[in-house]
């Protein structure tokens, strides 16, 4: 014979517990967002480089499908790279410059208007390459390798 027990517990505990459930929730996505650096530029073209350590790597790799572009830098053996050079040109019919920076991280995301861009990379050891992305429809990534 088996007994079977309800317990009934006070709207209050309940409440209380989804309260805190709901603020775990929010604070693990603000820590998300938290781990990326910040932000550099101004709309329409502004970017955040990084991925230096799991968290921000995690973060800023979780967030490239948000944005029109990613950039990605690694070695040939598939370590990452930072301090890149980074120009971006295109986007309009002069093909001017549309971003010149240094990327600090192996992970760059980059907001800017839709168009066809040609982004040249420079390695710290001088090497040259380049790229040409169309930009519009959804986010594109432009790996990397020296």
């Amino acid at each position: 014979m088996s007994h079977h027990v309800t317990t009934r517990l006070p709207l209050r505990r309940v409440l209380l517990a989804c309260a805190c459930a709901a603020g775990a929730v929010a604070a693990h996505a603000q820590s998300a967002s938290s781990a990326m650096p910040p932000w550099q530029g101004a709309a329409p073209v502004r970017y955040v480089c990084g991925g230096i350590g799991s968290d921000e790597s995690t973060a800023m790799r979780a967030a490239m499908k948000d944005h029109p572009l990613a950039l990605l830098f690694s070695r040939a053996d598939g370590a990452y790279m930072a301090n890149v050079g980074v120009a971006i040109k295109g986007g309009d019919a002069n093909n001017a410059a549309a971003l010149a920076m240094t990327a600090n991280g192996p992970v760059c995301l980059i907001d800017l208007p839709a168009g066809r861009y040609t982004i040249d990379v420079t390695a710290p050891g001088g090497e040259m390459k380049s790229q040409t992305v169309t930009v519009g429809g959804g986010s594109k990534t432009a790996s990397f390798r020296f």
